[in-house]
């Protein structure tokens, strides 16, 4: 007997396809809406429903469609604008990331069979990309007085679950790390890609971030994924902000070694670089790569989507002074009974060799046929 009937949305991304995957484990039955289908292992039973978001009438009508409907949902989606950091402060954006989950949302609710929600929110709750936050930042602080798309998201949620009795959850995960490429926010297929073109051109595989290294925080997709299980059914989840972190801290510069170790590529001692500036220009050199590892058709850009630009911002390219640090508490969600953790070295070697595994990123080490 099916736990129950969830709805992914933005099931392709990196959340959504860990979403998909550790529901169906716990033996849901695991609706999906993306534009393109979710890249999860073959033994993963789910529908995919090819959606648009930003269509509301499309967007209802695939709801409406959903037989049996919708017990949970997942909200995984998230519109960004082709300069990701300047994105975070534009009203159009922020009016069309309400407007997505409004087109899932309100047909959802009013069919009357939706019992919990999860939205994803992260640390630009606090302010993170504006101004300094309190260390740690934690989840009973007032709401950060700026404007951002989680508080219009937010406000929609509660009005929704006030007038249509279903409970809610929200998540804020740090910086997430999975297997996933051709995305916004995720540093391991940039990692892997400037791996691969330094060993076939000769450029060093230094840290490209310069010489000041910030401490991070990092969260295993997968972590996020079972503490959507968990929240889904978990009664003190319900109405609650959470923070998600691997469970430790760590320092790009730091980690650099073993990401070097993991592609198989000699590490070189740091160069200052913009990877968002530097990578695309070669596309050709990539070209060459993919055809000789007999990599899947994918252009560089495919591979990256727009991750390059996140890892010069997350890498600190271009810092000339220590910033101030910007880490989260994950006390609260331990107390209220999640309480799984991650090794971040773990976590990116693990990545890195999934995409490896599916041909998107080329075996450097030989470990692989």
């Amino acid at each position: 007997m099916s736990a129950g009937r969830v709805l992914v949305a933005g099931a392709s991304g990196l959340i959504g396809t860990a979403a998909i995957t550790a529901f169906a484990a716990e033996g849901w039955d695991v609706a999906a809406f993306s534009r393109r289908p979710p890249e999860v292992s073959g033994s993963v039973r789910f529908a995919h429903v090819p959606t648009d978001l930003t269509d509301a009438a499309a967007t209802r009508d695939a709801v409406a469609a959903l037989a049996p409907q919708p017990t949970h949902l997942v909200y995984a989606a998230a519109y960004e604008k082709p300069d990701l950091v300047a994105g975070w402060s534009d009203p159009e954006q922020m009016a069309t990331n309400r407007a997505m989950l409004a087109n899932v949302l309100v047909p959802l609710a009013a069919g009357g069979t939706l019992r919990q929600v999860t939205v994803m929110q992260g640390t630009k709750a606090y302010g993170a990309h504006l101004h300094p936050i309190p260390i740690p930042a934690r989840e009973r602080a007032p709401r950060d007085d700026h404007e951002n798309f989680y508080w219009h998201q937010e406000d929609l949620l509660r009005e929704l679950a006030d007038r249509h009795a279903f409970d809610w959850t929200i998540l804020r995960p740090v910086q997430v790390v999975g297997p996933a490429y051709g995305v916004s926010y995720c540093t391991p297929p940039v990692i892997g890609a400037f791996a691969a073109l330094s060993v076939a051109t000769g450029m060093p595989f230094g840290f490209p971030g310069g010489t000041i290294h910030p401490v991070r925080q990092v969260v295993d997709a997968r972590l996020v994924a079972d503490a959507l299980v968990w929240a889904a059914t978990s009664p003190a989840a319900r109405g609650e902000h959470f923070n998600l972190t691997n469970g430790e801290v760590f320092s790009w510069h730091d980690l650099w070694p073993a990401l070097a170790d993991a592609m198989g590529a000699p590490c070189a001692e740091p160069r200052p670089m913009s990877l968002a500036d530097e990578l695309p220009r070669l596309a050709g050199a990539w070209e060459d790569i993919a055809a000789k590892h007999r990599l899947r058709p994918l252009s560089l850009l495919d591979v990256l989507g727009r991750s390059h630009q996140y890892a010069d911002y997350t890498f600190g390219h271009g810092l000339t002074a220590m910033p101030a640090p910007a880490l989260v508490s994950t006390v609260k969600v331990k107390q209220a009974g999640y309480v799984r953790v991650h090794d971040t070295e773990a976590t990116f070697r693990d990545a890195l060799r999934t995409l490896v595994e599916r041909r998107v990123l080329p075996d450097l080490t030989g470990a692989t046929g």
